[in-house]
């Protein structure tokens, strides 16, 4: 069995790559997918998590994603927040084929996620970045979109801390030296700037409002993966149009839709498509420079299954 470490798996592929083969892979049945969530409060009332996801395309691959995200890690511990391991098995046989570190792998698929939802969905012109969250995913979810989208030319970056979100900033600018990057000190104002902007904020309340959206802005929302969480206004919803990765995961799993559903703010039909649907050309995507698009990162097992699979077949390559 192949072991993959978070060094293989980081220097592996492009994020190009990645989204290309990402989209190609979307172009078949997602097959089956299932996740256990469990929760959990410490003496201080702080809240971790403990999941698996699964996915399965028959004939092809099954695996399974054993993850645990521990938010207090990031005040006062050098591990990450979000920790897993990934098991990887043959679709014929059942044969376990690769053990792969999950941390990176989640890494690696939430910014390849995101970043094909950008590149279906945002105009191909953008300039300008909001990423709000400056943890353990902000660096690649950034780099991603500034990959995908050449034509970005300048990032700014929101935190809890500032001083976490300058960091960022200095750290990338080394590797992308063409962009100018620089921390904000309140999400309006870089908001209101931005072609683009990424949320990776676990918040119960929503943090992005519809008021401060341009025409033409297309919204990234990833951190809501519980029922009680959501990062978008309902006025982000309804100025927007709504696409998600997969409806199987997002559309009765996660609050940022939920919450709105519930409250008849928006419909089930409000969501446009899935990337099967783009994938598969059922849906054009943006229609014109000013629609403003929300794409929902969901997650789910068939995506870890699907770059699990591409990252094993390309280090067996190597």
């Amino acid at each position: 069995m192949l072991m993959l470490n978070a060094e293989q798996l980081l220097d592996c592929l492009p994020f190009t790559t990645l989204v290309d083969e990402l989209a190609t892979m979307h172009r078949e049945p997602i097959g089956l997918v299932d996740e256990m969530l469990m929760e959990s409060k410490d003496d201080n009332d702080n809240l971790s998590h403990f999941f698996i996801r699964t996915g399965w395309q028959p004939e092809k691959a099954v695996g399974a994603k054993v993850i645990t995200v521990f938010p207090r890690n990031n005040q006062n511990s050098e591990w990450p927040s979000i920790q897993a391991v990934y098991i990887l098995f043959e679709g014929k046989n059942g044969t376990p084929i690769a053990c792969l570190d999950g941390t990176a792998l989640t890494w690696l698929k939430t910014a390849s996620d995101s970043a094909l939802g950008s590149k279906l969905l945002s105009r191909d012109n953008v300039e300008s970045m909001l990423m709000i969250g400056a943890g353990q995913m902000a660096p690649h979810l950034v780099s991603a979109h500034c990959e995908i989208r050449p034509s970005l030319r300048r990032v700014r970056i929101w935190n809890r801390t500032i001083e976490k979100a300058q960091q960022l900033c200095d750290r990338l600018a080394d590797k992308f030296p063409d962009i100018d990057f620089s921390s904000v000190a309140e999400i309006e104002s870089g908001a209101r700037q931005a072609d683009l902007i990424c949320s990776a904020i676990g918040s119960p309340e929503p943090i992005i409002k519809g008021a401060w959206l341009k025409p033409g802005t297309h919204v990234d929302l990833i951190g809501a993966f519980t029922a009680d969480m959501r990062e978008a206004d309902d006025e982000v919803l309804t100025r927007a149009s709504l696409f998600v990765d997969a409806r199987e995961t997002t559309i009765n799993h996660i609050g940022e839709l939920m919450i709105p559903l519930a409250a008849g703010v928006i419909g089930e039909a409000d969501v446009l498509a899935d990337f099967s649907d783009l994938c598969q050309q059922r849906h054009p995507g943006r229609r014109s420079d000013d629609e403003i698009t929300v794409f929902k990162n969901g997650g789910g097992g068939h995506l870890d299954l699907m770059c699990a699979r591409i990252l094993h077949a390309h280090s067996q390559a190597q």
